[in-house]
């Protein structure tokens, strides 16, 4: 994405394009998460689809979503929220295991799960997750796939983690505003 700095695109370090949608980069490795992949999956595409059909009326997440519902559409906006509540999930269960070394993944997936998503779903759709929250990775294989050096582990999941929980807490605020509600 190199080239004139002083345009928008040019500034622009990466895109919506360098996300990848179909990663196979899966440390979980869980069939039993394949529906929350997907989910997860399905409501980046909503956005993408919004961003590549209004790409001036998207420069952001938070342009995307007000300009969808200056059009009379939510589709976009329905799928951020979705997704932001899936990533919230994922912060909150990665933070709490990493901040409580002794704990299982199962155990802080489903803590985060209570907090996030289940207040959201169906009687449907609880079991499906539920399901999911057994399928864990023991935590000393999640964090072995992590990186070969248990230190370097933890030190770049630490920065990874408090990346996203930064956008997450900025996302979140914004789904949460007047200008986001449809």
């Amino acid at each position: 994405m190199a080239g004139n700095q002083k345009t928008f695109f040019g500034a622009l370090k990466k895109s919506f394009a360098d996300v990848p949608i179909d990663s196979s980069n899966d440390v979980l490795g869980s069939v039993a998460f394949t529906p929350v992949k997907n989910d997860m999956l399905g409501n980046v595409k909503k956005i993408r689809d919004r961003q590549l059909a209004a790409p001036m009326d998207s420069e952001n997440l938070q342009d995307l979503v007000k300009n969808e519902l200056k059009a009379k559409k939510h589709t976009a906006s329905e799928g951020l929220l979705w997704l932001v509540r899936g990533l919230d999930f994922t912060a909150q269960a990665l933070r709490h295991n990493a901040d409580n070394p002794t704990d299982e993944l199962s155990a802080s997936f489903r803590n985060a799960y209570g907090k996030t998503l289940k207040p959201h779903h169906s009687f449907l759709v609880k079991p499906i997750f539920s399901a999911a929250m057994s399928a864990t990775p023991y935590r000393r294989d999640f964090y072995a796939k992590l990186a070969d050096d248990p230190s370097e582990g933890q030190q770049g999941l630490e920065i990874w983690l408090s990346a996203l929980e930064a956008r997450v807490s900025i996302l979140k605020l914004f789904m949460a505003s007047k200008e986001a509600k449809w």
